[in-house]
């Protein structure tokens, strides 16, 4: 199914003498955005490719170099503060609920509302609880670990549970590899021991992200704006995620599916949303 976003489109009951409006900077807009919901009280992170430029600001200038744009923003949040999430973007910061969206996927993306931003012509997705697309990243207790996105481990699975991973989502990979290295915590740092403890439990999800492992090694010789140290860095930050992933012991669950293979599909098709 292909879900089509009219932006003229708002529901009707939205307020509209709001005097507050959104940045025109990405980044500038995610940060006040996160740092609004925190005033309130409210946990809210920013993730997609905006975040990957707020997590990566040594790298930022590289990553508009390979020629990654943005588009849109992204943000998580938990669903027991759903409501008031949604107050405080459609009330206080200047979105207009997307009616049109919400309608075209009613029941079929229950977990996500999409607001829209007239003064800048962009969607907003906010994603409660998890995100599930090819594979399914759970949010819950994981979003007070870092600020102002979602934590790093979970930005890099946002990308590797892709299976039909494309070129933006590679080049965002490769950014978030070479700033941070890998280990065995969530402080400014790949958290291996988390992605290999969820790897561990699902055959599907594993296979989806070692396979993208992989491509992001390969691509790595074919981007010119990378120095030789740099594709250094991040093939090394590759290997030592993809030992970690490894050496892990697997459930028995796993263990049954992996027998399977790819004989049985191994993802969920994912409602393509047209912005």
């Amino acid at each position: 199914m292909q879900v089509t976003l009219s932006p003229v489109e708002i529901h009707p009951s939205q307020r509209s003498d709001v005097i507050v409006e959104p940045e025109p900077d990405f980044l500038d807009e995610a940060r006040r955005v996160v740092s609004t919901a925190q005033e309130g009280k409210l946990t809210l992170r920013s993730l997609g490719a905006a975040a990957f430029r707020l997590h990566c600001p040594a790298n930022l200038q590289l990553h508009v170099r390979m020629g990654r744009e943005l588009s849109d923003l992204d943000f998580a949040g938990y669903s027991k503060d759903r409501s008031r999430i949604e107050a405080l973007l459609g009330n206080d910061l200047g979105y207009q609920v997307h009616a049109s969206a919400l309608a075209e996927t009613q029941g079929l993306l229950p977990d996500r509302t999409f607001f829209y931003d007239a003064r800048n012509k962009r969607v907003v997705d906010v994603f409660f609880d998890r995100l599930e697309m090819c594979h399914t990243i759970d949010f819950r207790g994981r979003l007070e670990k870092d600020y102002p996105t979602i934590p790093l481990a979970d930005l890099l699975l946002e990308k590797l549970q892709i299976v039909k991973l494309n070129t933006k989502d590679i080049k965002d990979t490769v950014i978030l590899l070479l700033e941070h290295p890998v280990g065995d915590s969530d402080k400014e740092t790949v958290n291996s021991n988390y992605i290999a403890q969820r790897m561990a439990r699902d055959w599907g999800f594993y296979h989806t992200v070692t396979t993208n492992l992989g491509k992001i090694g390969s691509y790595l010789a074919t981007v010119e704006q990378l120095s030789e140290d740099q594709r250094s860095v991040v093939s090394s930050r590759i290997r030592e995620l993809t030992i970690a992933i490894e050496q892990h012991s697997k459930t028995f669950q796993w263990k049954a599916r992996a027998r399977l293979g790819t004989k049985k599909k191994w993802y969920n098709d994912v409602e393509e949303v047209v912005r």
